[in-house]
């Protein structure tokens, strides 16, 4: 069974990484990186404050608190421990692949690219569940198009990838439940001394 799942996640890695071009080689580096996306983090930041005023450096520490718990878990709890070569660190995989510019640490179970941007992904959109509908999906594609990035430029196999997005978005959905039970206390706190 486990031989079969890992046949299957090289040759749909194989598949994704063999369609590639020169256009859609620059297109997935830009969208693994952090430059491509400012104008969508810019905005993030203005309805972050807009909307809690100074209440907002409360949630940045959140963020913050959500992508470094998912970062360290990726590495350290996973990385670390299963120790899965990066199919272009494969021997048998490594040279079937088209790499575009670099292949990254020798580890890849799980990404933490996928980790990062669907811990992310929870968080904002359980902040904003009820308000700015359309942003939720705007936070879903920018997740899928990281996670594609990354098998697509063969860092990654698809399991590495499905795995740090479960990892992620577990651990962003705890930070937020934390972030709201924290927010509340402070709030009661508040009116219990104005009153």
């Amino acid at each position: 069974m486990l031989e079969s799942l890992i046949h299957l996640d090289t040759q749909v890695l194989l598949f994704i990484n063999g369609h590639h071009a020169p256009f859609f080689d620059s297109l997935m580096l830009a969208i693994s990186g952090k430059l491509l996306w400012f104008p969508l983090y810019a905005y993030l930041l203005f309805l972050i404050f807009r909307e809690n005023k100074w209440m907002g450096f409360y949630t940045l520490l959140f963020i913050a608190l959500t992508l470094t718990l998912a970062d360290q878990t990726s590495v350290r709890a996973f990385k670390n421990v299963f120790m899965r070569p990066r199919p272009c660190w494969e021997p048998s995989v490594k040279d079937l692949l088209h790499m575009v510019k670099y292949c990254g640490g020798k580890y890849g179970f799980v990404s933490s690219h996928a980790a990062n941007s669907f811990a992310v992904l929870a968080f904002i959109n359980g902040l904003f569940k009820n308000r700015h509908r359309w942003l939720n999906w705007v936070m879903w594609i920018w997740a899928l198009l990281i996670i594609y990035s990354r098998v697509y430029l063969g860092v990654h196999y698809p399991g590495d990838v499905l795995g740090g997005a479960l990892l992620g978005y577990i651990l962003g959905k705890l930070t937020l439940w934390l972030y709201f039970e924290s927010k509340n206390r402070i709030w009661k706190e508040e009116n219990f001394k104005v009153n």
